[in-house]
């Protein structure tokens, strides 16, 4: 066996460390083979503005970026403003609804500021997809859709469902992940990151470098966060999300409604919490308000800062543990459990039930101080007994 030099050991520790926390790598040897060259890699992340705010659910792969940026490689943050106008149909049961330009530039802007939480403004490369598509002419395009079979799209997992379903299934959406593949020879990237439900268009990436002359990207796929709800993967559209620029009372509000089997898992994608307490969350040895109340501090405070996060926490105990309603707050008694829409409905807070449902979907609802974004929730009497709407809306309900 050849005898390893000192840059390729060195090369092979970096990767493992940067490494840590991903759920796959393709391949590890390759990443290895790129930093053993000495060159800084060339770090794609991929986001289309297709929503104003960043949440954590970002964070996690936002996160990794900064390790990469942290041991002197460059990181490029893609804004797919290009993308964004057909919409990624990842996860998608049925066609998105394409944005206007104005919505797109809105949002974009939004992400350039926000994407500054986390990464490094000074050694961060902002690029934007429409500056090569949009001197794509129709034949260049046609040439780029020619080295990837429709075959090959169809074993998209969710593409498959669609058709096994008979749902429609339109010619842009299939030429999605061909774009962002022809993103990554643009870029001349040499490695991608993204989530788990991206991990097909990064390979077309891979297949697209291939067939211009160039080096395959590495692929590298995250975690992807299960939002408040505890089912669903954390967006802006479902009502569960917590967003980096969310108020700090707002944020660690929906941080103490986090479900408890879930707890674990934001400790370990959403902070540097020592193996000792996250094994103390997962044992239950460490009480799971505590648990909840640390949680949030830490996330509040890594965003907003540690002034705001103790502001936050103060105005959670005074209002939601200590039970400080105002005194003029309208009483309501109901004599059995109650669909939490038709309450709101009944007290005069909404104008009917489905403007209550929008109001629950977008984390605007809150039981004795944890928000609710399950539609179905029902009142207990006795079991429960504050209901909030937005800021103003406190009723308290008795048997």
């Amino acid at each position: 066996m050849a005898k390893r030099n000192v840059k390729e050991n060195q090369a092979d520790e970096q990767a493992a460390a940067l490494a840590r926390g991903v759920v796959e790598i393709i391949s590890p040897s390759e990443l290895a083979a790129k930093i053993a060259i000495g060159r800084p890699l060339r770090i794609k992340l991929g986001a289309d503005p297709t929503a104003p705010d960043l949440h954590l659910g970002h964070s996690v792969v936002l996160k990794k970026l900064r390790d990469f940026q942290d041991a002197g490689h460059t990181v490029i943050f893609l804004v797919g403003d290009f993308t964004a106008m057909i919409g990624d149909p990842t996860g998608r049961s049925e066609t998105r609804k394409p944005l206007s330009r104005d919505e797109i530039e809105r949002n974009a802007n939004t992400y350039r500021d926000q994407v500054f939480k986390i990464l490094d403004r000074e050694v961060t490369e902002v690029r934007f997809n429409s500056e090569w598509m949009k001197d794509l002419d129709i034949a260049e395009l046609i040439k780029i859709a020619a080295t990837v079979s429709v075959s090959r799209l169809l074993e998209r997992d969710d593409f498959e469902k669609r058709l096994a379903a008979e749902e429609p299934l339109f010619l842009h959406e299939l030429l999605y992940p061909v774009i962002q593949g022809y993103d990554s020879v643009a870029l001349k990237a040499d490695l991608e990151i993204g989530g788990t439900d991206q991990k097909f268009n990064m390979l077309v990436g891979r297949d697209l470098q291939r067939h211009f002359g160039q080096a395959p990207q590495v692929v590298i796929t995250m975690p992807v966060l299960e939002g408040l709800d505890g089912v669903k993967k954390m967006s802006k559209s479902l009502g569960n999300y917590v967003g980096l620029t969310d108020k700090p009372e707002d944020m660690y509000g929906k941080l103490m409604s986090v479900p408890d089997k879930l707890m674990v898992r934001y400790y370990e994608l959403l902070t540097n919490a020592p193996p000792d307490e996250i094994a103390a969350v997962k044992s239950g040895g460490m009480h799971p308000m505590e648990a909840k109340k640390r949680l949030a501090r830490t996330i509040v405070t890594e965003y907003q800062g540690a002034a705001a996060a103790t502001r936050a926490e103060e105005y959670f105990e005074s209002k939601h543990q200590r039970r400080e309603i105002p005194a003029n707050a309208q009483v309501y008694r109901i004599a059995e459990d109650l669909w939490i829409c038709e309450l709101m409905k009944q007290l005069q807070f909404t104008p009917s039930t489905s403007e209550a449902r929008r109001l629950v979907s977008q984390g605007a609802v809150r039981v004795d101080g944890h928000t609710v974004t399950d539609v179905n929730f029902r009142f207990v009497p006795g079991e429960h007994k504050v209901l909030e709407v937005g800021k103003r809306r406190v009723a308290r309900i008795e048997p």
